[in-house]
């Protein structure tokens, strides 16, 4: 009886491994984005901009918590190893939250290894297709690739869920994302 219930103690939640599945807050994100639309002018638009990052950044538990806290520091100092081996860390505990993958792509992208990137940000997007973030992200990985045409109607879609991206700026003329004689 003793060892049936160490057993049982062992396989609850609070001693497991895994993950929880991340929460969906596409519900949110979809009225951020409908409040990005509507923003008036620059300020009213970050404002909205800070409150997609407060949700993106809502891990599924305490364990991913501290591991996204700790990644990102990581990256604020710039030790972009150790914050790739912390988001890495992240994406194997929580492979279902598509934040990991984002944050893991954007230290792959500030050290240039764009196909990493582009695998992550993909990643990202089929578990969660509006990632404002993860949209522009891929956009400028695929720039950086040489991958113009693509790369401009990812920052379309990235910019019609949030029009105040500061990357809009790539699809002014004269701009490398834009192509010549089209307009947006």
């Amino acid at each position: 009886m003793k060892y049936l219930f160490i057993s049982a103690l062992i396989a609850s939640p609070v001693f497991a491994d895994t993950c929880p599945p991340a929460k969906d807050y596409s519900a949110e994100l979809a009225e951020l984005a409908i409040a990005a639309n509507k923003a008036s002018d620059e300020r009213e638009g970050r404002i909205v901009s800070d409150k997609m990052w407060d949700v993106w950044l809502r891990a599924p538990d305490e364990a991913s918590q501290k591991k996204l806290d700790y990644g990102m520091r990581q990256r604020a100092r710039n030790d972009f190893t150790g914050a790739y081996q912390s988001f890495d860390s992240l994406v194997s505990y929580c492979p279902l939250y598509a934040e990991g993958y984002n944050q893991r792509a954007f230290i792959s992208y500030l050290t240039k290894d764009y196909a990493a990137a582009l695998d992550d940000l993909n990643s990202a997007l089929r578990l969660s297709p509006n990632h404002v973030a993860a949209q522009s992200g891929r956009a400028l990985t695929l720039m950086n690739l040489g991958q113009l045409a693509e790369a401009r109607l990812q920052l379309q879609a990235a910019l019609k869920n949030n029009p105040w991206l500061s990357e809009r700026a790539l699809l002014d003329k004269g701009a490398p994302l834009a192509i010549k004689g089209e307009d947006i």
